[in-house]
């Protein structure tokens, strides 16, 4: 082999080699993006969390099982003076809310979530009375 064919052959490899780097560039520059994308996604994501942590945490108290908002109150207060139970739809009614499909669904909703704070218990399907005591 002479000289000039062995560096012809070393520019092809060369411009070969650059188109190679760039291509790998441009995908660097692409995945460099997705990912600022992604990490940003993941922030939104934490920061949801954080906040919906702060909104349950003002709803219910950490070391007490009772619910501190008002709906929740005046369900208390009309489970209370009901010791048989009541359905969500005497609830709605009880509280002078229309007892249309989605204030029932609404209702029954609290209701369950006061079930699993073991405020409430629901030893009948659909029928919701005060939990006993804990001691």
């Amino acid at each position: 082999m002479n000289l000039p064919t062995v560096l012809d052959l070393i520019t092809e490899r060369e411009a070969t080699t650059r188109q190679a780097a760039d291509r790998l560039r441009e995908r660097i520059t692409t995945l460099t993006a997705e990912l600022a994308q992604t990490e940003c996604e993941l922030a939104d994501l934490v920061t949801t969390r954080t906040t919906l942590r702060g909104l349950t945490a003002a709803e219910f108290t950490a070391d007490d099982p009772a619910i501190a908002s008002g709906p929740y109150q005046q369900i208390l207060h009309v489970l209370t003076a009901a010791p048989t139970g009541m359905r969500a739809k005497g609830i709605c009614l009880a509280l002078g809310v229309e007892p249309s499909p989605k204030h029932v669904e609404s209702t029954r909703a609290k209701l369950k979530r006061m079930v699993n704070r073991h405020v409430l218990t629901e030893d009948q399907p659909g029928i919701f009375t005060l939990a006993p005591k804990r001691t």
